[in-house]
């Protein structure tokens, strides 16, 4: 004989209720959250490694290290800084499909030339790049994957743990 006992759905109740928090939109402030946070990782990186020029005349530079994290050069060059998180959570994000895009500039003008190299001012040499954004971007797509997934798994024990 078989026999039936009472079944308490309850828990599935819950867990339905859990899931419709990943699908009102929770995710998508996750996944802007990631970003933001791979953005700030990425500032601290080429802050560190861009270089501030120490001149003749004994005055030390840092206008291409601030200018991470201002929106112009002007801003730079007055010697504006800011806080690399809190600039980071200024910046917009873009979706381009599924992907969540942040886009960082450093509006110096010889920004580029630091970056990638250039020629003399006689135009008889070559200053060699100092990659500092190449190599900076390279090393946080490495670790990205682990950060990320550190994020999406609290993330995820908050969403179920959460009553």
């Amino acid at each position: 004989m078989a026999r039936w006992g009472r079944v308490d759905y309850r828990q599935l109740q819950r867990l339905a209720k859990k899931m419709e928090k990943l699908e009102r939109g929770e995710f998508d402030k996750f996944c802007e959250a990631a970003a933001k946070e791979l953005a700030a990782r990425l500032l601290a990186k080429v802050i560190k490694r861009t270089p501030v020029g120490n001149y003749e005349d004994g005055h030390v530079g840092g206008t291409l290290r601030r200018g991470w994290t201002v929106n112009t050069a002007a801003e730079a060059e007055s010697g504006g800084r800011s806080n690399v998180k809190k600039y980071a959570e200024s910046l917009n994000i873009v979706m381009h499909g599924d992907v969540y895009q942040i886009e960082i500039i450093n509006p110096v003008d010889y920004a580029s030339y630091v970056e990638f190299g250039h020629r003399t001012a006689n135009h008889k040499g070559w200053v060699k790049g100092q990659f500092m954004m190449t190599i900076s971007a390279d090393e946080v797509d490495a670790q990205a994957p682990q950060i990320v997934e550190m994020k999406l798994m609290k993330f995820l024990g908050e969403v179920f743990d959460a009553d």
